[in-house]
């Protein structure tokens, strides 16, 4: 991922609720506003269909962070993206994941993640945060631009369609079936949200 010092900056003018939000917390500027997301503490949120549960519960994923910061660069007309990527799940990533690899016999586990991407730039504002990954999340099997609050079924569909057009065909997976990747997914979500409660 790039450097945060090349995302956009701007002042931030109160045109919409989540810019209102920022100024609220003091914040003025764009890029002050990503800085504020990535230095609140990562953890699940209760309610992703909310487009404001970040800041009522002061944390969130790549899923609530990068959300709430493109639709900041939406009210500010500002062409910055979110992203979503299937990419390959393995223990150079997360430690403990070789576990559930051996368990289900297969290469990898694939997982999802998000980013943001202004130009030819991407960026993820989770990286370095208490998140359960050992390394940032830089190839990815599928990245597609997507709406920033994205509902989790509609990402999940997306997930569904990448694994059935290129994963499950592919040549490493060989002779899987797409319910021994769910359970091994299954397995990888607990896995992380064990790593970051401890």
């Amino acid at each position: 991922m790039d450097s945060y010092d090349k995302l956009p900056d701007a002042e931030i003018k109160p045109v919409g609720k989540i810019s209102i939000k920022f100024l609220d917390l003091g914040i003025k500027t764009f890029r002050g506003a990503c800085d504020y997301v990535h230095n609140i503490k990562y953890g699940y949120n209760t309610n992703y269909e909310d487009k404001m549960i970040f800041f009522k519960e002061k944390k969130g994923t790549c899923t609530t962070k990068h959300a709430v910061i493109v639709g900041l660069a939406q009210e500010l007309e500002i062409p910055l993206y979110k992203h979503v990527c299937v990419y390959k799940f393995t223990e150079e990533i997360t430690t403990g994941v070789n576990e559930i690899l051996k368990k289900f016999k297969i290469p990898y586990i694939p997982m999802t993640h998000c980013f943001l991407v202004y130009e030819n730039y991407r960026f993820d504002l989770t990286e370095g945060n208490h998140n359960g990954k050992k390394k940032p999340i830089d190839d990815c099997i599928h990245a597609e631009r997507v709406d920033p609050f994205i509902s989790r079924k509609d990402e999940y569909l997306l997930f569904k369609k990448v694994l059935k057009e290129k994963i499950l065909p592919s040549k490493e997976m060989e002779g899987i079936q797409e319910k021994t990747l769910l359970k091994a997914r299954a397995k990888g979500i607990i896995l992380l949200t064990n790593c970051i409660l401890t």
